[in-house]
Order: C-alpha cells, then sequence, then structure tokens
C-alpha cells in the first residue's frame, strides 16, 4: 500500500475530527480510503446514467466494430 501526504484546510480537519469522534470511522486513513472508493462509485453511476441517456436518445451505434470503427 501507497502512502500520500495531503494538505487539507482546516475546515476539512474538522469534519475529519468530527467524523472519528463520532464513531463513523476508525481512523483518518479509513476515512479517507472510504470518501475516495465513494467518489469513485459516483463516478461510475454518473457514467452509467450518462450512457442510460444516451441510449434513450438514440445516440448508439450498432453494428460490427471494426466496420464502425473505420467509419469514424
Amino acid at each position: 500500500m501507497t502512502t500520500i501526504t495531503v494538505p487539507i484546510t482546516k475546515e476539512l480537519e474538522s469534519f475529519i475530527s468530527e467524523e472519528l469522534n463520532a464513531g463513523t470511522s476508525e481512523s483518518k486513513a479509513h476515512l479517507v480510503r472510504f470518501a475516495l472508493m465513494r467518489l469513485r462509485e459516483e463516478r461510475a453511476l454518473s457514467r452509467i446514467g450518462e450512457a442510460e441517456a444516451d441510449i434513450k436518445a438514440g445516440r448508439v451505434y450498432k453494428g460490427d466494430l471494426k466496420k464502425l470503427i473505420k467509419k469514424f
């Protein structure tokens, strides 16, 4: 596992302390890892939503992938 150092604002430091005091996380590192995993999940869900919107709007291509690549 890699360790990184990231400067944070006083507000974020306070938020982290509040979360630790509330018992919602076991450590600062755990809280940051959890936040990053949630960000990754949110982005994946956003991409799925965009793909669904493209499908509904008809912005899709069907057919042989090699032929489609040549087309573009």
